[in-house]
């Protein structure tokens, strides 16, 4: 605010207007003037007790500006902040905004949402797009480059509390014998160290590998951040059912050694904070109501694209050691046949037997539900049997 000592020329349009200045509780009548400025229109007051005194002179900074004028449903009076220096009134609403409008104001975005329909229709169609492709592309690019910086012992650190809060829930020791261990364990050893540089997402990244028997979980294999893949007794034992070899199940160890190598599971970590972080700066407060949901949403979408990811690894690994992949494909699609045979028995069935009940602790477990989303696998076993896959690109 700026009191001026020289008389300067008052605006051609004064509107009668009443200053409250803080110091007293009595409005003090003044003729209100609005210039142009290269900042935008500044605010001048001329009391009326005091005739041909020098205006008081507030910048356009210095003014809590009010809100948005609607034509149709025009407020009382208009209420300017004057911040330290008290409030101004003013009843003739209509010639206010017009000399605002003179003086070259133009209203804000906020004030163009609240007033016309159109804009803010378009605004929150820009929004959604944008949070549209910042969820598609933006974060899982962002969580992408972040992961590059993870280290590798936190990694390490994750899957020892996540193995171990398992084993002493869902998973037992193996049963396989020793020597059975000891033969699948070569043949993942010797699959890892084929591996060529153009397979690995980051270079430089070079977890140890190993694998790991449990029992547990029914068939299944899954891989931990930092190098650990788990095969379970059921998975060996369904290859064994359907008279599969051994390729079958390197073909699965090779899906997991994509996780690993693509380091699927601290993208995931990531990838949640990436999306809450950038609901929170867009969304505000309601982010902490809506980041539950996007996490789900995410969830399944990474995971499908982890999946794709993983096989379209697995396929040019085994490719690479002159392996096939139809044994695998053959196997998850048996897998997943008698998953829908299970579920339809239980559906039908008046009650659950105990590996039912079991199925639905071990689903609803949260280290599991993070490690076990394998959607699509019909679709995909199709592709593995045929040795390629649409969203892969070509070798």
């Amino acid at each position: 605010m700026n009191s001026s000592h020289q008389y300067t020329s008052a605006p051609r349009h004064l509107l009668p207007g009443r200053w409250f200045d803080g110091r007293s509780s009595q409005a003090r009548p003044v003729l209100v003037g609005l210039r142009a400025t290269a900042r935008g229109p500044s605010l001048h007051l001329h009391p009326l007790s005091a005739p041909g005194a020098a205006p008081v002179v507030f910048a356009h900074q210095d003014v809590g500006w009010p809100e948005a004028w609607n034509a149709r449903r025009p407020q009382a009076r208009v209420v300017v902040d004057l911040r330290d220096h008290g409030s101004l009134e003013i009843d003739a609403v209509s010639a206010w905004h017009a000399a605002l409008a003179a003086a070259g104001a133009r209203p804000g975005l906020a004030q163009r949402m609240q007033t016309r329909w159109s804009v803010l229709l378009a605004v929150l169609l820009a929004a959604a797009i944008g949070l549209t492709l910042f969820y598609r592309y933006g974060t899982p690019w962002m969580a992408t480059q972040l992961t590059r910086w993870v280290p590798v012992g936190w990694e390490a650190a994750l899957a020892d509390q996540g193995l171990q809060q398992m084993d002493d829930g869902l998973l037992k020791p193996s049963k396989l014998p020793p020597e059975r261990q000891a033969q699948l364990r070569a043949r993942f050893d010797a699959l890892a160290g084929q591996i060529p540089p153009a397979l690995q997402r980051y270079p430089g990244y070079a977890p140890r590998l190993q694998l790991e028997f449990r029992s547990g979980l029914g068939a299944n294999a899954f891989a931990l951040p930092g190098g650990q893949v788990v095969m379970t007794d059921g998975l060996v034992q369904a290859a064994a059912k359907q008279g599969l070899d051994d390729d079958a199940l390197v073909g699965v160890l090779a899906h997991e050694i994509g996780h690993v190598v693509h380091r699927h599971t601290t993208r995931m970590v990531v990838e949640q904070g990436v999306l809450q972080m950038g609901l929170g700066l867009a969304l505000g407060d309601v982010s902490g109501v809506l980041s539950t949901g996007g996490a789900l949403l995410t969830g399944l979408h990474y995971r499908r694209n982890h999946e794709r990811e993983a096989d379209c690894f697995a396929i040019d690994l085994m490719r690479h050691a002159a392996l096939p992949t139809a044994p695998m494909g053959t196997l998850l699609l048996a897998i997943a046949h008698d998953e829908d045979d299970a579920e339809g028995s239980q559906k039908s069935g008046a009650s659950q037997t105990a590996p039912q009940k079991q199925g639905k602790a071990e689903a609803a477990h949260p280290i599991w539900s993070l490690l076990s989303s394998h959607p699509d696998t019909v679709e995909r076993a199709h592709a593995l049997q045929q040795g390629q896959s649409p969203h892969c690109s070509a070798p």
